[in-house]
């Protein structure tokens, strides 16, 4: 028995090498069904086109019918410069003219928090839900940064939904008005988009 172990390792190493082999590849094959390269044209998605949409962000932030509110901040808010920690969730109408009581075609609806111990800059957490047109039902991600002062400011499109799904671009936000007084401000958006 004691010459017989000697002879079975180098079988037994063998048998295992080839067992290991033949099992990774049966697991190589099941993570292929987790996930698989496809072409646009199997999800119906035609050709990629580039658009561009106008409109006005009203962020009312005072009187009895705000569409932006404070839901949050931290201990050092009201005193800081900035209002450094301040949360704000917001739901502003969107039109098409800088009047409030122009035609609505949609509303951002999401957070807003100031990021900066050093100067106004927001960090923006919104979609652009729009319920006009062709575009009824579809929405817009932004994720980025917004130094309010500035005076065009660029945030990223990180995504979308509805007719624009896959989307990707940018928005440029320039302040139309800004009340001092009551905090409220008028914003003029040019978005830039790609999408199918």
């Amino acid at each position: 028995m004691a010459n017989t172990l000697p002879k079975l390792i180098p079988t037994f190493l063998i048998l295992f090498t080839i067992f290991s082999s033949f099992s990774a590849l049966a697991t190589a094959k099941k993570s292929h069904l987790f996930s698989r390269t496809l072409t646009p044209s199997k999800l119906g998605l035609k050709r990629e086109k580039l658009s561009h949409l106008h409109f006005y962000f009203h962020d009312i932030v005072s009187g009895r019918n705000a569409t932006a509110v404070r839901v949050a901040e931290a201990a050092m808010t009201n005193t800081s410069l900035t209002g450094f920690g301040a949360v704000v969730m917001m739901d502003d109408p969107l039109t098409v003219r800088p009047q409030l009581s122009s035609k609505q075609v949609g509303r951002a609806q999401g957070i807003y928090a100031s990021a900066s111990q050093n100067e106004f800059g927001f960090l923006m957490i919104l979609n652009f839900a729009f319920m006009e047109g062709k575009y009824n039902g579809s929405n817009l991600s932004v994720l980025g940064r917004n130094s309010v002062f500035s005076a065009v400011r660029e945030m990223p499109i990180v995504g979308g939904s509805g007719l624009f799904r896959f989307a990707r671009g940018y928005a440029h936000a320039t302040t139309h008005t800004f009340d001092l007084k009551s905090g409220d401000a008028v914003v003029e958006y040019n978005v830039y988009v790609f999408h199918y």
